[in-house]
Order: C-alpha cells, then structure tokens, then sequence
C-alpha cells in the first residue's frame, strides 16, 4: 500500500497554483500527476480531492477554464493560472514559509529549566 500523507485544508489548492504557475495549462489528471511526482509519490491526489478545489479556485478566479482536448485524443478541461491567482500563490507561499518556520521553533525548542 502506498504510503499517503493527510494534506493540511488550503495546501493543496497552494500546490495546484504553483503546478499551473511552473508547468502552464493543465487539465486535472496532469495536475494530479504532478502533486504525485513532486512528492515523491508521498501524496494520492483523487478526483474527489482534486475538483472541489478547482471548482473553488475557478469560482475565486484563480484560475480559468476551457475545453480542449488532451494527448490521447479525449475532451478535457484546462486550467490556467489568473493574476488574481499568482497574487494568491505569492500570499499562500509567504504564509506558508511563516508558518512552517514557527513550527520548527517548536521542534527546535528544548525543556527550559524550572
């Protein structure tokens, strides 16, 4: 079985940006794909993780959509990343750098004398 990891809310709609941000268009399998390459195979992306987060991302204007028609031929949608969501992947990266550096003060932190 592989080894999965539970993906913090609000995590994975910050890795779908920086997949369209770094590899342009994609549709939701090459996305999934991608999350799974770049972690190692550490993360399962599904289907029913996947488009509630674009459906919200769209909603938001993060991205866009349009049909198209993917490398096997088959109709599929296509998603691009929007300014508003290159100003919201800036955003979730800082947040995202200040909060794992105040957990590793945590992890770095040692049992103060009483």
């Amino acid at each position: 079985m592989k080894d999965t990891r539970d993906i913090w809310q609000g995590t994975l709609a910050m890795m779908v940006l920086k997949t369209l941000d770094v590899m342009g268009p994609q549709h939701g399998y090459g996305i999934a794909r991608r999350i799974e390459q770049i972690s190692d195979q550490l993360l399962s992306v599904n289907h029913g993780t996947l488009y509630p987060v674009l459906l919200k991302l769209e909603q938001e204007g993060c991205i866009k959509s349009e049909w198209g028609e993917s490398e096997n031929k088959r109709s599929a949608k296509f998603y691009t990343l929007t300014k508003t969501g290159r100003k919201e992947l800036s955003a979730a990266a800082l947040h995202w750098r200040e909060t794992t550096e105040i957990i590793a003060r945590f992890f770095a932190a040692r049992e103060s004398p009483r």
